[in-house]
């Protein structure tokens, strides 16, 4: 799945789009995608000037977005009718800092989803090394 694909199943925009790229999907279930780390990144001004690192809590959000762009494909859905909202996190951890260059893959997988809730866990990774894991949750609200 491309950015223009991911354009029409996320509300997010520049500079709060995180996903670049899907290259999996398991409908339901799973997905994996891409976040390309650049020196471009608005964060990189203030989060640290002298030592660039990626915000643990926007490592967090892309997968997020990741686990949304499940939610839609899965649902069949699009932001136009629905929204899914970051409902909660659990046991995040970070291992690994992520600095321009980096290339991240998002490894998201659903726990459990029970009616407008979804339970999903996900991993951050830079090649081989994880950089992030938590578990997260999302309501779905109808817009209207």
């Amino acid at each position: 799945m491309d950015i223009h694909e991911i354009l029409t199943l996320l509300p997010h925009r520049y500079p709060f789009l995180l996903i670049d790229r899907v290259i999996e999907i398991d409908m339901g279930k799973s997905l994996v995608a891409i976040k390309n780390v650049t020196m471009n990144e608005t964060f990189f001004t203030g989060h640290f000037p002298n030592r660039p690192v990626m915000p643990g809590v926007l490592i967090l959000e892309a997968m997020a977005q990741a686990g949304g762009v499940l939610a839609y494909k899965s649902t069949g859905s699009t932001p136009d009718e629905t929204l899914y909202y970051f409902a909660g996190i659990d046991n995040a951890r970070f291992r690994r800092v992520v600095e321009p260059g980096d290339q991240l893959r998002l490894e998201v997988s659903v726990m459990r989803s029970k009616r407008d809730v979804w339970k999903l866990e996900g991993s951050a990774y830079v090649g081989d090394e994880l950089a992030c894991s938590a578990e997260f949750m999302s309501a779905r609200i109808q817009r209207g």
